[in-house]
């Protein structure tokens, strides 16, 4: 079964995205949307689409498209997937997949009643390693302390200090380190640990009001979570989870690569090796497919994504509101 799909944004992450959905068999790359007619048939060229659109309602109502890939600024997320949604078109959107919960609830109830697929693309949830991880977690025995960081220095941040503001340290794209980076600290620590008790959450804010690196500690009975992330500088150390039999390490959160369990007294063990990003996508971009083309068999696993979808918004909220970080939406 062919799925049609277009995609919003022409950014690198969105070529990724296309590179990795290559490997779907059944998934046809068909349009692409860009604000710039230029850079939209310059993107479309390099991709392969057939059609460039510079009008999204246009592309909304075009009925040989299926479904769409998302990859704007944060902030357009939730009207662009509501859009989508609103004329038939299956949804995968980048994370943060929605600002605010309420949103994301929207927005799933509005896909289940029209028999549609709405999913979060953020690469952990779909991975094997992530099966991996879950299974270590358990050889651990008692986890009391985790730590999970994602420190990468921004690629826009010396435009930023050159008194530029790029969209990722702009409030009014809802974007900053904690939507960005943090997110992905989130995520494993909700599917390992599940909704935690209390957020505590603490942020440093850029001139531009955006918060360029941070620190939020997930309370549990009987553990302690911490999650660091910044874009301001390039962290080296990693992340790792600590249990009374051992210590899981995690160079890259993001990712999942190069993870290793070491017992205590023990040796380390490896758990995974690394991966190329867009193969890595690849997982997401066939979870995709399958839940449209055999929504049956997949209806357990698409719940479960979209609970766990929710349950991260919801904790990212309660980070934003203790951290006190604040968002001008201006849609574009």
């Amino acid at each position: 079964m062919s799925i049609r799909f277009a995609s919003i944004g022409t950014g690198w992450i969105a070529g990724e995205f296309l590179k990795g959905a290559r490997e779907v068999e059944g998934l046809e790359y068909t349009a692409c949307y860009s604000r710039s007619q230029e850079k939209g048939e310059e993107f479309a060229k390099q991709w392969g689409a057939q059609k460039v659109y510079t009008d999204l309602e246009a592309m909304a109502e075009d009925k040989e498209i299926d479904a769409v890939y998302i990859a704007s600024p944060n902030a357009l997320h939730y009207s662009q997937s509501k859009l989508f949604l609103q004329h038939g078109k299956h949804v995968i959107c980048e994370k943060p997949i929605t600002v605010e919960p309420e949103q994301l609830m929207e927005l799933q109830q509005l896909a289940e009643q029209k028999g549609l697929v709405y999913m979060e693309a953020l690469i952990g949830v779909y991975l094997p390693e992530m099966r991996i991880l879950q299974g270590a977690v358990e050889r651990l025995g008692g986890v009391h302390l985790a730590r999970l960081d994602f420190s990468q220095y921004s690629s826009k941040y010396p435009a930023y200090l050159a008194g530029e503001v790029p969209n990722i340290f702009n409030p009014k794209m809802a974007t900053g380190g904690l939507m960005d980076l943090g997110i992905y600290c989130v995520y494993p620590a909700v599917m390992l640990f599940g909704m935690p008790d209390k957020v505590s959450a603490h942020a440093r804010f850029l001139s531009t009001g955006a918060d360029g690196s941070g620190c939020v500690t997930l309370h549990y009975a009987d553990k302690t979570v911490v999650l660091t992330y910044s874009k301001t500088a390039q962290g080296e150390i990693g992340s790792e989870i600590q249990g009374e039999h051992g210590v899981i390490r995690i160079p890259r959160i993001s990712k999942l690569t190069d993870m290793t369990f070491t017992p205590v007294g023990g040796q380390p063990q490896p758990l995974s090796t690394y991966t190329d990003k867009y193969l890595q996508m690849s997982y997401e971009a066939k979870r995709f497919y399958e839940f449209i083309t055999q929504p049956e068999q997949n209806r357990a696993q698409y719940r479960y994504v979209s609970s766990i979808a929710y349950t991260v918004s919801r904790v990212m909220k309660m980070a934003r509101e203790e951290a006190g970080i604040h968002f001008e939406l201006s849609e574009q």
